[in-house]
């Protein structure tokens, strides 16, 4: 019984597609590739809430200028992205293009739902609102597929209905972000949940056994009731932001050094930079 609900949460959730966008942006000094060892790879990654729908109180419509500077200044090899616009994507993906010159770069977007239209959540200039994803790949040839999905879980006094988004590049790493309930603790708490414990190994393992990094604005703090920590299963690690943001990484992936990047008040969220490093010989658990 316990399986065959599991099935049925990913069937209800997961959604299989590939996106490709495409910006530019005036050229910026150029960084090397990710770093390649015996069975291991080195990336920095970068996590970002920009509450930059235009309806929320922390909107200042300077958000999009701060998190250009910090890509081109901080040149991470992966991004997560909260509270974005579907606009906002092709401009980031194209500073982030600019910093990994040569390489493949993927940019994807899932747009939280809208429970009263039955259709996305809109931003106030009217394109979709949600989560995205930047990463990149060593060769334009280099595979990659996009899971996303809508929360099963919602506070039904929200009208947004949460949404997470996953990509894996190269066949080597899934690179995933959420945005979770803010309106109930509890419901981000569930969410949190049926995301580590049946979305995310789900997708592992059908994209055969791939570790999982995660990154997202979690709405749930360490120490608290309810803790972020109850959510976080067995083996894997954890970076916090010392709030509501969160890197969580599966067996295979190791996290470390974590840095607050100042954001100028332009949105009420630090960017997180964390370091992880994929041991490409050893499946997750």
């Amino acid at each position: 019984m316990a399986a065959a609900r599991s099935y049925r949460l990913l069937r209800r959730t997961l959604a299989i597609g590939c996106l490709l966008a495409a910006g530019a942006l005036p050229a910026t000094p150029t960084v090397t590739a990710p770093t390649e060892g015996a069975g291991t790879t080195t990336l920095r990654m970068l996590q970002m809430n920009l509450c930059n729908s235009g309806r929320a109180g922390c909107y200042t419509g300077r958000a999009m200028a701060r998190a250009v500077e910090v890509i081109s200044i901080e040149a991470p090899d992966l991004v997560t992205l909260n509270e974005i616009c579907a606009d906002d994507l092709p401009v980031l993906r194209g500073a982030f293009a600019t910093v990994h010159p040569g390489r493949r770069v993927v940019a994807a977007f899932q747009a939280a739902g809208d429970r009263p239209s039955g259709n996305d959540t809109r931003c106030r200039n009217g394109e979709r609102f949600g989560v995205g994803v930047l990463t990149q790949a060593p060769t334009s040839g280099s595979p990659h597929t996009v899971y996303r999905g809508i929360h099963p879980t919602q506070d039904l006094a929200d009208p947004e209905e949460r949404a997470w988004l996953c990509v894996d590049v190269d066949e080597a790493l899934l690179a995933c972000t959420t945005h979770l309930s803010a309106t109930g603790d509890r419901v981000a708490l569930t969410q949190c949940d049926q995301l580590l414990d049946t979305i995310l190994p789900t997708i592992s393992r059908t994209a055969g056994d791939r570790p999982v990094v995660l990154g997202g604005d979690l709405n749930l703090l360490a120490g608290h009731d309810p803790d972020v920590r109850s959510c976080t299963p067995p083996g894997h690690q954890r970076i916090g932001d010392g709030r509501l943001q969160h890197v969580m990484a599966t067996t295979g992936i190791t996290l470390c050094c974590r840095r607050l990047v100042p954001m100028h008040g332009v949105t009420d969220h630090a960017g997180l930079l964390t370091t992880l490093t994929v041991d490409r010989g050893r499946p997750p658990t």
